[in-house]
């Protein structure tokens, strides 16, 4: 997700630094194109491959519960970075793209918290995003799409993936249309041109399915959340980190927000979020709409990373404040790269009145510098 002197948004600029990779800048004459203002979305097209990006992900996560009332966290990511010019390379076996996946299982009244990750290249159907099959998959993790052509944009989908304790099968049906975040196409992480990239997010997902852990099934219920990002402009050096939150708020409102983080600590201008209506309408946050201040730490035993996993948020303009807690600490993911991404309730009120959400909460840069493969 970073190059190996800086690091990037959530808004996810340089991506593959979490998943183990230096990932370069386009240089000059590259193909590699810019994300740009006034950029024509076009789904479902645009929920699948852009090879003509040098970097993409796709990002699902969600809270879900069993009847009784046992709450399982989950996430699934699928990565493709290119490595080599797509014209360049001919055979099947060439290594054009390098994808990755992570998955992970918080497990909340176990206290327990599973991860894990695969690398391949694309091959011969080993790994890939398709418009034609409708999929974007790594081995036997996927998610299957179910296009509606009256509603190109939305479209169900099940994902399944399955490692050697934990696997999940779930269906996502979309409550709302997809939510293009930023302004004029384009979530601007620095200053200047092609400085930015194309994020489209579905805010709110009904899911169901069910979830096995250790040989049981669990029969489960809740919502999640997509992120789909691409773009070829990896951000400036100088930000050691960022903190993410995405929030599904009782009253069928979303928010979604991002803190760049500057390497003395404090808040990059091209921080930013989303709120979405009940009706789906999405309005663009400036970092000055908005402050996030933590709270209470969890120390990690693994990386001894100091993680704030409390937080105070305040959006005026939205007369809301929210609390945001967790209750498992430990939903860090280590590797050459380690960063806390986890499940989180948030209280909040909206003009004094109380309401409640779940959420999810990405905070990198705290476990030490990110480190690329050289």
């Amino acid at each position: 997700m970073k190059n190996s002197s800086g690091s990037s948004a959530r808004a996810k600029a340089l991506v593959l630094l979490i998943a183990g990779f230096t990932v370069n800048a386009p240089a000059a004459g590259d193909p590699y194109r810019l994300a740009l203002p006034n950029y024509r979305f076009e789904f479902p097209r645009d929920h699948f491959n852009h090879p003509d990006f040098q970097t993409e992900w796709w990002y699902y996560t969600g809270n879900v519960r069993t009847a009784p009332g046992r709450r399982f966290g989950f996430e699934l990511t699928f990565f493709r970075q290119a490595v080599t010019r797509q014209s360049a390379a001919q055979g099947v076996w060439d290594l054009k793209d390098v994808w990755m996946a992570h998955l992970a299982l918080s497990d909340m009244e176990g206290g327990q918290f599973l991860h894990t990750e695969r690398l391949n290249r694309a091959g011969p159907g080993v790994a890939g995003a398709d418009l034609q099959q409708a999929r974007v998959w790594n081995g036997n993790w996927e998610a299957q799409w179910t296009l509606d052509p009256a509603r190109p944009g939305w479209g169900a989908q099940k994902l399944e993936a399955f490692s050697d304790r934990f696997s999940f099968e779930l269906s996502l049906r979309p409550r709302k249309p997809p939510v293009i975040n930023g302004v004029n196409g384009v979530s601007q992480k620095a200053q200047g041109a092609g400085k930015a990239s194309h994020y489209i997010s579905l805010t709110r997902l009904a899911t169901s399915g069910v979830i096995t852990l250790d040989g049981k099934k669990y029969p489960v219920e809740g919502v999640a959340w997509m992120d789909h990002e691409f773009f070829s402009h990896q951000l400036e050096p100088g930000q050691s980190g960022w903190d993410w939150f995405s929030l599904q708020l009782e009253d069928k409102t979303e928010l979604m927000l991002f803190r760049l983080r500057h390497r003395d600590g404090s808040r990059d201008l091209y921080s930013a979020g989303t709120y979405v209506d009940s009706q789906g309408t999405a309005t663009h946050l400036a970092a000055s709409d908005f402050t996030l201040t933590p709270g209470k730490t969890w120390i990690s035993a693994a990386t001894g990373g100091i993680y704030p996993v409390e937080w105070m948020i305040d959006v005026p303009s939205l007369n809301l404040k929210a609390a945001i807690h967790t209750p498992l600490a430990q939903q860090e993911i280590t590797g050459r790269t380690s960063y806390w991404e986890g499940a989180i309730d948030i209280d909040a009120t909206r003009q004094g009145r109380p309401l409640s959400g779940v959420g999810y909460l990405e905070m990198t840069g705290y476990a030490g510098p990110v480190v690329g493969l050289d």
